[in-house]
């Protein structure tokens, strides 16, 4: 079997998407690890992160998170039943709920972020604001391309 030939920006945008790809596990991983305290785990801040942006859907969440609807669901339902989030009325949809944080869940996010900020400091100053920058850029600029035209 022979590989397909690319040109050499093609081969350069398969090793960032994998490069992408690979750093999501390290990611979730690091999350774990700052949610635990809390109680809470990576896609469960995650989810109750999103809700404190702005009162959303389950479905506005999961579109956001780039995540399947039904396991924000999951998860929404978790925390709820937990008091860290309660739904409301929508006045855009009747059957689609709002999520929005209890101050538990805002107490909750708090003590998270603060673990986090002294984490993403430590490691911004090793790797660089420009450089991140400049990464986040690019990542956001696949990210819209590929929502426009997913395979080219």
């Amino acid at each position: 079997m022979t590989d397909p030939v690319r040109t050499p920006a093609g081969n350069a945008f398969a090793e960032f998407a994998i490069s992408v790809l690979r750093l999501a596990g390290p990611l979730t991983a690091a999350g774990d690890v700052l949610a635990k305290p809390s109680g809470q785990s990576a896609a469960r801040w995650q989810v109750l992160a999103a809700a404190s942006h702005a009162p959303m859907s389950v479905a506005d969440a999961a579109r956001t998170l780039g995540l399947a609807r039904q396991g924000v669901q999951r998860i929404a339902d978790l925390l709820e039943e937990e008091g860290l989030i309660a739904y409301g009325d929508n006045p855009a949809h009747q059957r689609a709920k709002l999520m929005m944080p209890t101050p538990r869940g805002e107490a909750v996010l708090d003590d998270i972020k603060a673990r986090q900020a002294v984490w993403a400091d430590a490691f911004g100053a090793q790797l660089g604001e420009d450089r991140l920058k400049q990464a986040s850029a690019l990542i956001g600029e696949a990210i819209a391309l590929l929502r426009d035209r997913p395979s080219a």
